[in-house]
């Protein structure tokens, strides 16, 4: 299983990105767009029709042992889901005083959850599970990282976060709570 985060400024700037693969089991997902055409027609869009479908096409063995999926070639995929939730977001916020916005989009089986904080920086979370409150801790954990990285005098507001630290913290967030 998979998860994407995204940090956004206010003006919806990426300013930090993370791909976590967790080391639980991933059963095979079949392309769901395909399985209704001819095998000719998907032959040439195959990769096309499986990354659309939310479907990984490759897997990968890590150092641990553990099979993940994917390969970053389903990226735009995934940058072009969360991109199509800001709009849902920017509704959300103006109906709701929240700053945890649990599924506010789903993409076959993506879902998308956000964290609003008070200076309107959203976290968007792609994710195919339901773990409520583990996301909910998550993005809790993340939001105190950049706190603490926006309190750093050398560190200039809104732009992309490249602190070794900070990514080493938010992924051992990531192993705990997701």
């Amino acid at each position: 299983m998979s998860h994407h985060l995204f940090l956004l400024s206010p003006s919806d700037t990426p300013l930090y990105s993370l791909t976590h693969h967790s080391s639980k089991p991933v059963a095979n997902v079949s392309s769901p767009l395909s399985s209704n055409l001819p095998n000719w027609s998907t032959s040439a869009f195959a990769g096309t029709l499986t990354a659309l479908s939310g479907a990984s096409s490759s897997a990968h063995q890590t150092s641990s042992g553990a099979v993940r999926m994917g390969g970053g070639q389903d990226r735009h995929v995934i940058q072009m889901i969360a991109n199509a939730s800001l709009d849902v977001i920017e509704d959300l916020m103006k109906s709701q005083s929240t700053m945890f916005l649990k599924s506010v989009d789903k993409f076959n089986e993506w879902t998308v959850s956000a964290f609003i904080t008070p200076g309107n920086m959203k976290f968007v979370l792609l994710h195919e599970g339901k773990n409520d409150d583990g996301i909910k801790a998550f993005f809790t954990d993340v939001w105190e990282l950049y706190v603490k990285t926006m309190l750093n005098p050398f560190h200039t507001a809104h732009t992309p976060i490249r602190s070794t630290v900070f990514d080493a913290r938010v992924r051992a967030s990531a192993k705990k709570y997701l």
